[in-house]
């Protein structure tokens, strides 16, 4: 029933991690994510630059933290205690039942591990579960081929480029856009679901079965 429900600042529990709202709590880690050799490249195809400081990050991040939209969530590495990413909903349209997932920043102990696919994982089932959205989308710079792979990976279909969609950082962007609906949902959360038990990484924390087979074998 439209429109849904907006979302709140709340807590997200996962198997392996938690999504909290972004506060100041979370700058020292979120500063050691977003810096180090890496960090033009973490920073590439966002809107804002690398910090400066961990004051200047401290100020960007209060300028957000009581915002409903985007909405912004840390991601909390519940093995090691450390805040290893973040992300935000965001183009939140509650009378569509239309959201969006973006203003991804997983740092390196986050990126390409089973803690980015759950962050995904908990933040969808959260907006189809929980609030009853129909769509779920993910928009990424057209040039930024990690993004547009990953949005597949996790189940995304891809629906086009929007030419000259943005001007960015003094240049322009042609947008990608992917989308999943709540009629996709069931049986990519069931696959998500058999992809996070533990009996599915080794003692490394290395995927046994794929993502995408485990959809499929549902």
């Amino acid at each position: 029933m439209l429109p849904a429900p907006v979302p709140d600042r709340r807590v997200i529990e996962g198997r392996y991690l938690r999504l909290e709202p972004m506060s100041a709590v979370h700058v020292a880690d979120l500063y050691q994510c977003a810096t180090g050799a890496n960090a033009e490249g973490l920073h590439r195809y966002l809107f804002e630059v690398p910090p400066g400081s961990e004051a200047e990050l401290g100020a960007w991040v209060a300028a957000r933290a009581d915002a409903k939209d985007p909405l912004f969530f840390a991601c909390r590495d519940l093995g090691s205690g450390r805040v290893t990413g973040r992300q935000a909903l965001m183009r939140i349209t509650p009378e569509n039942g239309v959201i969006e997932i973006g203003s991804i920043l997983w740092g390196p102990a986050m990126a390409r591990t089973r803690l980015a696919t759950e962050a995904l994982y908990l933040m969808a089932a959260y907006v189809f579960d929980e609030l009853g959205y129909r769509r779920f989308e993910w928009k990424c710079n057209a040039l930024n081929e990690p993004s547009r792979r990953a949005a597949l990976r996790f189940g995304f279909q891809f629906e086009g480029v929007f030419r000259q969609h943005m001007w960015v950082k003094g240049g322009n962007r042609d947008t990608a856009w992917f989308a999943m609906t709540d009629g996709d949902w069931p049986a990519l959360r069931a696959g998500y679901v058999r992809w996070l038990q533990r009996a599915n990484f080794d003692e490394a924390g290395r995927q046994r079965t794929t993502l995408g087979a485990c959809v499929e074998s549902g």
